[in-house]
């Protein structure tokens, strides 16, 4: 089992940055597949980014490359997702997931993105 919480969401303008946070207690995230997902109102829940270390390979969405960047700090066992030039369609509830295998089994409660034009 591995526990996710979300920090760093809140509300910004068009144009600004956020770096959002996901704390992983229970098991050690270098294992794991680990990924941001978001979801808008009203809309399906979308795939944001992921990490994974023993591949040191990083996946983005279209919508969303060269803008955003996926990272971790293995020491303090946190992913981190840096948002900049945020734009008003970035605006959802951002989850943290971690996986083993194929599906995400572990997610957190999520953290607020709102951004104003």
């Amino acid at each position: 089992q591995v526990q996710l919480v979300e920090s760093g969401g809140g509300l910004v303008q068009a144009g600004d940055s956020l770096t959002l946070s996901c704390a992983a207690s229970g098991r050690t995230i270098s294992g794991f597949t680990m990924a941001w997902f978001r979801q808008a109102p009203g809309k399906e829940r979308e795939f944001v980014a992921s990490i994974n270390w023993s591949a040191g390979r990083t996946y983005y969405v279209e919508s969303v490359k060269g803008r955003f960047t996926i990272s971790g700090d293995l020491a303090k066992n946190t992913v981190h997702l840096q948002m900049n030039s945020l734009k008003p369609e970035d605006t959802a509830l951002y989850y943290c997931a971690a996986r083993l295998g194929v599906n995400y089994d572990f997610w957190g409660q999520g953290t607020q993105v709102t951004v104003s034009s």
